[in-house]
């Protein structure tokens, strides 16, 4: 298959595209700062890349920073920062690949653990973090052309320990488990699913 992943330097899109390409897929490493650039706030940036890139057979996001604040020091500013860069960013994308990805394709973007469990300086993560993940329910059961569209939703990470002493009591879930949650949205059948990658305890 021919794989386009969008924030491809990051954390889990190194890893997926890493682990992509060991399964022999031609992968496409898209980001800010990569040799195929995009930006998801912009989207002429957006469209420019699949003009690019052309037609492929699944877009993988795994992208978009949010505010680390108590909920009551949070504001109206902090919320929408949240919103454009990992909500808005990535539906931007789920759109655009809509016109792109072959028939039959896949669609996946990555929200998190925040959308289902609290934890403690992560509410404007959990707004948009559940927020994709409603999208995605709905959007598969509308995309045309048998398109597949999915959401992973992982844990914390055990490759980012500086974010253990938030997530107390959580298991800390490894690179191949996270690996295999978008194997099996890329490679599955699976649709209209958030695929959990770990959880408490």
């Amino acid at each position: 298959m021919r794989v386009l992943i969008i924030g491809a330097t990051g954390a889990i899109g190194s890893l997926v595209a890493d682990t992509l390409e060991s399964r022999d897929h031609e992968v496409i490493r898209a980001s800010r700062h990569s040799e195929v650039t995009v930006d998801l706030g912009d989207p002429d940036s957006v469209r420019s890349l699949f003009e690019q890139v052309g037609s492929v057979d699944a877009v993988v996001v795994a992208f978009g920073p949010t505010p680390y604040k108590q909920v009551t020091e949070l504001d109206r500013d902090d919320f929408t920062a949240a919103f454009n860069s990992k909500a808005l960013g990535q539906l931007g994308v789920a759109i655009e690949a809509l016109k792109h990805v072959n028939d039959g394709g896949s669609i996946t973007l990555t929200s998190g653990v925040t959308a289902r469990t609290p934890i403690a300086t992560c509410a404007a993560a959990a707004f948009v973090n559940g927020g994709l993940e409603s999208f995605v329910i709905t959007a598969a059961a509308e995309a045309p052309r048998s398109i597949r569209v999915n959401a992973v939703s992982p844990d914390v990470l055990e490759r980012s320990p500086q974010f253990y002493s938030s997530f107390t009591g959580h298991r800390p879930v490894s690179d191949e488990e996270v690996g295999r949650a978008y194997v099996l949205a890329v490679e599955g059948i699976v649709n209209g699913q958030i695929i959990k990658v770990g959880d408490q305890y």
